[in-house]
């Protein structure tokens, strides 16, 4: 149970603003606070969590924490690419979070600032609170002794871990939509949720496979001092993005066959649906023959003065179409 809370003068897209000191105390505080907490520079950092704010707190946060123009601009709008970005002494992350709601995935935004006596997370769309990683972290104080950075993996391996649950339902749904595709019967459904799923697929690549990218750029970074053991946290959450990769890609791979398979499979029960509407509609064609002969009025026909001409020729064409019959079914046609 978190037994904090929000400082009363924070505006409701404000989750938290909050102070922890080298021991990992934790202090909240309001926003106009922050300057004088980053001016007394006793190895304390300050931690903010924003939801889709307004332009105008941005604004006071470029002022209290020295931000960049370009990276505020970033973080006012939604809709940005995967990157890690250097602005002088600080760091400027986009990230894309996913969530599973109602069996599909939705898509959302985390934009990180960090420097060395501060975090700014901004989050945009479907994203979970890091409430929880806060809370971690304060049952764990000595992690927070390595400051902001500490916080940033938190949130890091947080986005990632939230990443395997949806990854994991991916495999199951495939694995149920095999069945299907093996069933006996065509389904448009199939190749529709094969689809659909494919396209999900692609999405989640598109936001976890620049993960393990930004992770190694930022363990390689100059502008923040990482120790060893921060970068050893931060290569697991690396470790972690590149392995969830690795199965989307599997699985695409898998949902590739899977819809080739359906379609191939769809196109050989046409070939058989036709194969048998031809088998009966040769052996139609027998006693059709036959009943076209008689049809022509003819007055001189061999069998007209034949007492059993009629029988004879009924046997006829009962055991030509018996042949017949025989043939197709042994040939697979019927």
């Amino acid at each position: 149970m978190d037994t904090h809370h929000r400082h009363e003068s924070l505006p409701a897209c404000v989750v938290n603003c909050v102070v922890y000191d080298r021991a990992g105390h934790r202090r909240d505080i309001g926003l106009d606070a922050i300057s004088d907490v980053l001016a007394t520079d006793d190895g304390s950092f300050v931690w903010v969590g924003l939801y889709e704010p307004e332009d105008a707190l941005l604004d006071k946060l470029q002022e209290e924490f020295g931000l960049h123009d370009l990276a505020v601009e970033d973080a006012q709008n939604a809709h940005q690419r995967p990157k890690l970005e250097s602005y002088g002494s600080s760091l400027f992350l986009v990230l894309h979070t996913a969530q599973l709601s109602d069996g599909h995935v939705r898509f959302g935004e985390t934009h990180i600032f960090v420097g060395a006596h501060f975090l700014i997370t901004v989050r945009h769309g479907a994203s979970e609170s890091y409430s929880q990683v806060r809370k971690r972290f304060e049952r764990e104080p000595e992690m927070l002794a390595l400051g902001p950075i500490a916080a940033l993996y938190g949130i890091l391996d947080f986005v990632v871990d939230n990443y395997e649950p949806i990854v994991e339902d991916f495999r199951h749904a495939l694995d149920s939509l095999e069945h299907e595709v093996f069933a006996e019967t065509y389904r448009r459904d199939t190749i529709v949720h094969l689809y659909e799923l494919k396209k999900e697929l692609t999405q989640m690549r598109l936001a976890v496979a620049p993960v393990q990218d930004i992770v190694a750029q930022v363990t390689r970074t100059p502008v923040l001092p990482f120790s060893e053991e921060a970068k050893l946290y931060l290569r697991d959450v690396q470790d972690h993005a590149v392995r969830l990769n690795e199965s989307i890609d599997t699985l695409r791979e898998m949902l590739t066959a899977a819809m080739g398979v359906n379609m191939s499979l769809a196109t050989i029960g046409q070939g058989e649906i036709v194969k048998k509407l031809a088998g009966w509609a040769g052996l139609l064609a027998v006693p059709t023959l036959f009943a076209s002969w008689y049809g022509m009025n003819f007055k001189h026909m061999p069998e007209f003065d034949h007492p059993h001409a009629y029988p004879v020729l009924i046997g006829i064409v009962l055991v030509v179409c018996v042949l017949l019959y025989r043939y197709l079914r042994k040939v697979g046609w019927l």
